[in-house]
């Protein structure tokens, strides 16, 4: 449980520095251009972003609104219902991401995958999504 405990605040934290290192992109910004770009249309509802990235409401606001200012995302009223608020990736923001996408694929093949060798990587990402759930 302590090596557990110990993985989950540190490899966040390592894969973060290599990303501001090399990128200048924090690992907030890139999960949340990540998530973005997976999602239908590239939007979210902000709410949705900010369950997606683990965060609170008013700090996927204050990181979505970073974005915005370097036109990477922009964000446009609910369709469906007026009052809430859509992030949706810009062409520019998915440009950073496929630029940050090597140096996070490094970073997290360095600091977690590998230190799997021998192991079996399906049953072990199935067994940790069945955990998330």
């Amino acid at each position: 449980m302590r090596a557990l405990h110990r993985l989950i605040h540190a490899l966040p934290r390592a894969i973060d520095a290599e990303l501001v290192r090399e990128q200048g992109l924090p690992l907030v910004e890139y999960l949340t251009l990540m998530n973005l770009s997976e999602a239908p249309g590239r939007r979210l509802r902000m709410s949705e972003l900010a369950t997606a990235c683990e965060m609170s409401l008013s700090g996927m606001s204050r990181v979505v609104q970073k974005l915005e200012a370097q036109g990477f995302v922009q964000r446009i009223r609910c369709e469906q219902d007026g009052r809430g608020w859509n992030a949706v990736l810009t062409d520019a923001g998915l440009a950073r991401l496929e630029q940050a996408w090597p140096t996070n694929l490094a970073a997290t093949r360095r600091h977690f995958l590998d230190h799997l060798a021998g192991l079996d990587l399906e049953e072990l990402a199935a067994a940790m999504r069945k955990i998330a759930t």
